[in-house]
């Protein structure tokens, strides 16, 4: 019987010579698939009559002829093996394969079974003709493979496996763009090649690894599927230098980049590799390929700790901040406006920042009091840390300012200072991503501030205004008291409306809530003082010199306040409230 299989091996396997002139260009599975699979079969076959003879007669010719036909087999596998995969790399691309499950391997022994099972699903009509074209191919890989390597042929067959799917990966890598940078070019780049090469490097990172070297592990389970270190060598050997390759770009950025600007791509380089680790992970398993994952973690510890590092620098940056003029006309100061655009812009990014924040240990120990958070709370019913991070930012801004307004000599437009910086700054946290992670009580709380800020400068800069008119209930005025009253209330009103419409509220809100404000203080009690001592004047000569105003004219003058066009009016009082309570109480 064992002869007899060497018969009919020897009809099959010569026919298939790769020496014969006519079935040397010709390709067995593409010409008959029924007939490869008889080619499979013999060759089994012939195995089994070979061990037969060698057990029961080593110097049989016909053990000489059986490895003959071996060699001759073996030959043809490899060839079929090689146009497999060189004729069909459109077919095996990472998008086709991709599509596939992630397969374990097979324990199936029945070839035949399995072959005809495979079939059976490739002629469904639920597939394209490419994904059929690319299933056939697949399934005769693994066949051919699992054939030579059990007749100790694998050393082959792995090494024009690597060959030709090494090519692909390689050129798939070029083609997507990936190239191989050092950190002197990085360097020299502006920040808008800069940036875009990011973009790029983001877009084409996740197309290489949830394609294309996604695809390559399933080819590779698929096609080696009973031996696992063959996997591992034919994917380590494919993959992992372009791999590492590409997964060290972050960290080559972190070498040469570490401006304030430059935070917001590290964060996004940061998030796509964040992202992508599950699946790096996942495809990059292999002892072989170890280094591969560690590359990926060495970009992503790097890309935190720079922005960490930058986190800190603008924080120190904030603290450092040594100038020793004040803003004319007590506006928003440029420290707020640049600090409350980066705060909010991290905003943005606040869910990929929580893990960064988190991985610092020095995050883990609020440097804010527990009461400063009334909301938000994560689940656990605590602050989260990206909401303690960013309120620690501003209230190291808001320190910064109390000392920004003790450069004003006048105390008013200190006090006007503090309440137009920080009602900017509320807004900004209203009208942005920071109003969901500082919460509605913060806002509150501040905005309370606000109107203190407010309250003190009217205070103090219409005190003398006040202070002018006779105190109600005052006994027995003549009417020379009532010139000086009025000439005194001319005198202060015009000093301080001379100032005030220098000064500037930028946010028309607030600057409309001043106005109202002060004017429901002022004209009432102007109006009370002028309707009663106005007629004792009567007859007196140039009386328009005493009584310059009417109390409809105060709201005319008042309506021109911080609009910031006067150029006359300057401040130069004495600032003894400081003096005296050593600060301006929040």
């Amino acid at each position: 019987m064992m002869e007899e299989n060497i018969v009919n091996a020897e009809s099959i396997i010569s026919k298939w010579d790769l020496n014969s002139s006519f079935y040397k260009a010709t390709s067995l599975f593409q010409q008959n698939r029924k007939e490869a699979q008889e080619f499979l079969k013999s060759v089994k076959d012939l195995q089994r009559a070979m061990h037969f003879l060698i057990s029961e007669n080593s110097k049989s010719k016909k053990l000489i002829l059986a490895q003959n036909l071996m060699q001759i087999a073996m030959k043809r596998l490899e060839n079929e093996f090689y146009q497999i995969l060189s004729k069909n790399r459109d077919h095996l691309d990472p998008e086709s394969v991709s599509g596939r499950s992630l397969g374990g391997s097979s324990n199936s022994d029945d070839e035949d079974d399995d072959q005809s099972k495979d079939e059976l699903e490739i002629a469904g009509d639920s597939i394209t003709e490419v994904d059929r074209v690319s299933e056939l191919a697949m399934t005769d890989l693994k066949s051919i493979a699992e054939c030579m390597i059990s007749l100790g042929y694998g050393k082959e067959c792995v090494k024009i496996y690597k060959i030709i799917r090494k090519s692909i990966v390689d050129e798939g890598l070029y083609h997507l763009g990936i190239e191989k940078f050092r950190s002197s070019q990085i360097h020299k780049m502006n920040g808008e090649d800069l940036e875009q090469l990011i973009k790029k490097w983001i877009t084409v990172t996740k197309i290489a690894v949830k394609m294309l070297f996604f695809g390559e592990i399933v080819l590779c389970n698929h096609v080696f599927s009973k031996s696992e270190k063959i996997r591992e060598s034919c994917f380590s050997g494919i993959t992992k230098e372009g791999a590492f390759r590409l997964f060290r770009f972050p960290e080559l950025i972190t070498k040469s980049r570490h401006s304030q600007e430059e935070v917001f791509q590290l964060m996004e380089l940061y998030e796509a590799v964040f992202e992508l680790k599950p699946e790096i992970e996942f495809i990059f398993d292999f002892e072989s390929t170890k280094a591969v994952k560690l590359q990926a973690l060495s970009s992503l510890v790097k890309l935190g700790d720079s922005i960490r590092t930058i986190l800190s620098e603008f924080e120190s940056t904030i603290q450092k901040d040594s100038s020793r003029t004040p803003v004319f006309r007590g506006g928003i100061h440029p420290l707020t406006q640049s600090a409350m655009t980066f705060i909010s812009s991290l905003a943005d990014y606040s869910g990929i920042l929580s893990s960064i924040i988190v991985d610092n240990p020095q995050a883990r120990t609020s440097p804010l009091p527990e009461s400063y958070f009334e909301s938000p709370t994560s689940g656990n019913g605590s602050t989260s840390a990206v909401s303690v991070h960013l309120a620690w930012l501003i209230l190291v801004l808001l320190c910064k300012l109390d000392k920004k307004a003790e450069l004003y000599k006048d105390v008013s437009l200190s006090y006007l200072f503090l309440a137009n910086n920080l009602h900017f700054i509320v807004e900004k946290v209203r009208s942005t991503n920071l109003k969901y992670l500082l919460g509605h009580d913060w806002v509150l709380k501040h905005m309370k501030k606000v109107k203190q800020y407010a309250s003190n400068y009217e205070s103090m800069a219409w005190t003398k205004v006040f202070s002018s008119l006779p105190e109600k209930n005052t006994l027995a005025i003549t009417p020379e008291m009532a010139k000086e009253c009025f000439m005194r209330f001319n005198v202060t009103f015009e000093e301080a409306y001379r100032k005030q419409t220098s000064w500037v509220v930028q946010d028309g809100k607030l600057r409309d809530q001043l106005k109202v404000s002060i004017a429901k203080k002022l004209i009432p009690e102007y109006r009370e003082f002028y309707d009663m001592y106005l007629a004792m004047l009567t007859g007196e000569k140039n009386l328009e010199l005493f009584v310059r105003f009417s109390p409809d004219d105060l709201g005319n003058y008042l309506s021109d306040l911080f609009h910031g066009t006067s150029t006359s009016g300057s401040s130069t009082s004495s600032s003894s409230l400081f003096q005296s309570q050593g600060c301006i109480p929040r």
